[in-house]
């Protein structure tokens, strides 16, 4: 909204700054940060009073978690939503077709956890909302989301899968790329969604990675950029560093409150629409396999899962102590923030991996 304040701007004056992407980035990322600061007691209060026993702990769960996470509110994705959407709207181009995409994703899936959280405390149980209720919902709006990039994308790279580390190199996917995009956006909501299940854990790896998709976005967004990286020049993304500035603020708002001890949960309200957006910002710029690099935790995290129900049908025994992986290093005796840290490390890491493939060609 802020960028039209440039109709006042004869070029060289404060107005002028509003046409800038990186200045505007910054407003998003303080604007939303100011939000979680503002906002963040006062909704962790009125979910307490709300929510009496807080979040349902899993009985199957970690031992320590029945002692130290036991009323504790969840919704607190709610906080991170608010200063994400409100310093979007406020500080990016409207008429932007990338942003509004990012937005719808978020949204929806942020609207699905709502769903599930609201249905855990009402109910007073950890199952929620029906998971094939959840999965559907979240094929709907993944597959609208994939569709409209593929209609936004130059007519070069429409339907077309780039291929990290080689230069030009793209595999034209069809009427396939509709789906594999859709699978990129769901995959990525629900793997940060298993990853929540210590404080501050995902929502770290999740700013450090928004952090190198704005980068990212943002290159591939300006031709000259692209012409000096070798990289797949997709117009009208730089704008997603507004996105993606937004999210890191809030998400810093919010780690505020959710540092062990946390006072709040993100709940899957907070985690579903993070973990989609980072899927969408990877569909709309055409770096869904460098998204598996960057999120290399998350895809790790939920492989865990996977892989310990497969085995367990297959066999009666198990691969881990316990699954996501996460828990299983809890159950091996490792203490909360050494896991919270560490994997935040892997996270940082892994992003750096991801940013280096787009000079690395």
């Amino acid at each position: 909204m802020f960028y039209w304040l440039t109709v006042f701007s004869d070029g060289g004056d404060f107005f002028n700054l509003f046409r800038y992407i990186t200045f505007r980035a910054g407003g998003a990322f303080f604007t939303a940060l100011l939000f979680g600061f503002i906002f963040g007691r006062p909704l962790i209060n009125f979910l307490k009073r709300k929510q009496i026993n807080g979040q349902p702990i899993r009985a199957d769960g970690p031992e320590s978690h029945i002692l130290t996470k036991a009323g504790t509110p969840t919704m607190g994705g709610l906080l991170i939503l608010g200063a994400l959407l409100t310093s979007t709207l406020l500080w990016s181009r409207l008429d932007n077709g990338f942003v509004w995409i990012v937005l719808f994703v978020t949204t929806g899936f942020g609207l699905i956890g709502f769903a599930d959280d609201y249905a855990k405390v009402s109910l007073k149980s950890h199952k929620g909302v029906s998971g094939k209720v959840r999965i559907l919902s979240g094929i709907i709006i993944s597959v609208i989301a994939a569709l409209l990039a593929s209609k936004l994308h130059p007519d070069p790279l429409t339907n077309q899968l780039a291929l990290p580390f080689l230069k030009n190199a793209l595999i034209n996917l069809g009427p396939f790329f509709i789906l594999f995009g859709a699978f990129v956006i769901l995959g990525a909501a629900n793997s940060v969604n298993l990853t929540d299940g210590l404080d501050g854990l995902a929502i770290m790896p999740v700013m450090i990675a928004a952090a190198a998709l704005g980068i990212i976005s943002y290159a591939v967004g300006r031709v000259d950029f692209t012409q000096y990286l070798d990289v797949h020049y997709v117009p009208g993304t730089s704008e997603l560093l507004v996105f993606s500035a937004g999210l890191i603020g809030g998400g810093l708002g919010f780690l505020w409150y959710n540092a062990p001890p946390a006072a709040v949960f993100m709940g899957d309200t907070g985690s579903l629409s993070l973990g989609g957006a980072l899927g969408a910002i990877a569909v709309l710029t055409k770096h869904e396999l460098v998204m598996g690099i960057i999120g290399g935790l998350f895809v790790v995290e939920a492989l865990s899962v996977i892989i310990q129900v497969l085995y367990f049908k297959l066999t009666g025994r198990r691969v881990f102590l316990m699954a996501p992986i996460h828990h299983h290093f809890e159950k091996k005796g490792w203490a909360e923030p050494q896991i919270v840290i560490r994997f935040w490390i892997i996270a940082l890491i892994l992003a750096m991996i991801g940013l280096a493939t787009l000079k690395v060609r």
